[in-house]
């Protein structure tokens, strides 16, 4: 069952499992006004146990490039396709946050960014990443990495 989240009024619906579910809220809204402002796209969201499929390929892209296991389990995910790109976003139990940017034409950019919710501590597996800082008024502090996909990963 999707939902579509809201920016407005922020809710936890899908993430009370998570310790951060607050925080992890909040960079979800903040991702949902990211979509409707840019793409004017109405971000919607299943459990992950609904899209195993889109966390399995975003697992595999994870562990191919570069060889991370996420140790926190999904609790939901995000497809959306606009302007020829596939995002995905997956929003994990420990407050971590990670899309995939695929676009669909040959050459065209490819990466995986991670967001960890404010107050959580980076994971081991993403210890390696360099992570700025970013102020959100729905987020509160969000620290991001990403990284380039070199080889195709196929979501079909």
């Amino acid at each position: 069952m999707h939902h579509v989240v809201d920016f407005v009024t922020v809710s936890t619906k899908g993430l009370e499992a998570s310790p951060f579910a607050d925080a992890l809220a909040g960079l979800r809204a903040n991702e949902a006004r990211y979509f409707r402002n840019k793409y004017d796209h109405a971000f919607t969201v299943v459990p992950a146990a609904e899209a195993t499929a889109t966390v399995d390929w975003v697992a595999r892209i994870l562990s191919e490039e570069r060889g991370i296991v996420v140790a926190s389990p999904p609790l939901e995910v995000s497809i959306a396709d606009v302007d020829g790109i596939h995002w995905v976003h997956v929003f994990y139990e420990s407050g971590l946050a990670i899309n995939v940017l695929y676009g669909v034409e040959p050459g065209s950019k490819r990466a995986v960014g991670f967001k960890l919710s404010e107050g959580m501590e980076v994971p081991e597996e993403l210890s390696a990443f360099k992570f700025a800082r970013q102020k959100s008024k729905l987020a509160g502090v969000i620290r991001g990495s990403y990284f380039v996909i070199k080889c195709d990963h196929p979501f079909s």
